[in-house]
């Protein structure tokens, strides 16, 4: 029979797993559907006409950011770290097999033909890379500085950490990856100004509309694991 402290770390590491599972799912989606683009006006409803013109890939992405820092606080560094490896081992992998994937002749009868395909998928390649140097850069700066402001704060403000190691790094991660999609062609020059100002808007609104889960998981997990404000699990 399990004892509460066995049943506690069991509960701990399916927690982390689910955790991670979503991170991954979230990085890997956002690099294969980057090439739609549609239109957001949020701001609409207090009377201000804006309208967000943003890719896709960018509804998923800031979720990376969000469980990176619930592993980050309930988890440690270590695991955070772990996690966005993780991450960049299952997107080379899917970019694998959407090279050969690409590369395989269609059947005349395929719902989906080769250009239409390639059409699709054939900039994933640019996509990953581009998005891969910038998701490295920016993740580990995100768990870097979110761990410099809890030592700061000596586990208080969840707030500040939250949104003061997101903002920055996300703000690094959209100029690189709109930088190097650029470069090679992805997408025009002329559309880099919108793109970003779009692409990083959005992603500041969201960080700030996730705080509030962040307290939430993170409130429950301190709670259930009983954790001390500045203690985090250590297996």
């Amino acid at each position: 029979m399990q004892t509460d402290a066995a049943k506690l770390k069991e509960q701990a590491q399916t927690f982390y797993f689910v955790l991670a599972s979503i991170f991954i799912a979230s990085l890997v989606g956002c690099n294969l559907i980057f090439q739609k683009f549609f239109f957001w006006a949020p701001l609409e409803a207090f009377g201000i006409d804006y309208v967000f013109e943003i890719s896709v890939g960018l509804i998923p992405y800031p979720i990376t950011f969000l469980i990176t820092d619930l592993i980050s606080e309930l988890y440690g560094k270590k695991k955070a770290n772990q996690v966005v490896v993780a991450g960049l081992v299952a997107s080379v992998f899917v970019l694998g097999i959407v090279v050969i994937a690409n590369a395989v002749p269609a059947t005349s009868w395929s719902p989906v033909d080769d250009e239409t395909f390639s059409k699709v998928f054939g900039l994933t390649g640019v996509a990953v890379f581009a998005s891969m140097v910038a998701y490295l850069l920016a993740q580990f700066i995100d768990i870097k500085l979110f761990h410099f402001w809890k030592k700061k704060t000596k586990g208080k403000n969840l707030w500040l950490r939250n949104n003061f190691s997101t903002i920055p790094s996300q703000f690094l991660d959209t100029a690189m990856v709109l930088g190097l999609l650029c470069y090679f062609g992805a997408i025009p020059w002329d559309n880099f100004g919108i793109l970003f100002i779009n692409g990083f808007a959005y992603k500041v609104i969201i960080a700030l509309l996730d705080t509030p889960l962040f307290y939430f998981f993170t409130g429950w997990g301190k709670k259930h694991f009983g954790l001390a404000i500045d203690e985090e699990l250590t297996y």
